[in-house]
């Protein structure tokens, strides 16, 4: 069975967006991660999650760091939340 499996076809997006595109070498790239789905009635391991990023109720934005370690918690809740990556400050 391919890893892109899905128990409920229904639930979750029909195609995840790509990361951000690397900037240059050593420079950090900043995504924006909104909230759209409310997080009640999900296993307590998502909301965890949604509060790890900093997320605190629906329609919530934060910007963060595009690392390892986010994208995997946003690969986990990529259902409940929007991302999309910040424009240079330039």
């Amino acid at each position: 069975m391919p890893r892109t499996f899905v128990w409920h076809p229904g639930r979750g997006p029909a195609r995840t967006p790509r990361p951000p595109e690397p900037g240059e070498p050593g420079e950090e790239r900043q995504v924006e991660i909104r909230q759209v789905r409310s997080g009640i009635g999900h296993p307590a391991r998502l909301r965890q999650t949604l509060q790890a990023l900093g997320l605190r109720h629906h329609q919530d934005v934060v910007v963060c760091a595009y690392t390892p370690a986010v994208a995997g918690q946003i690969k986990r809740v990529r259902h409940l939340v929007e991302v999309t990556p910040v424009a240079g400050e330039g």
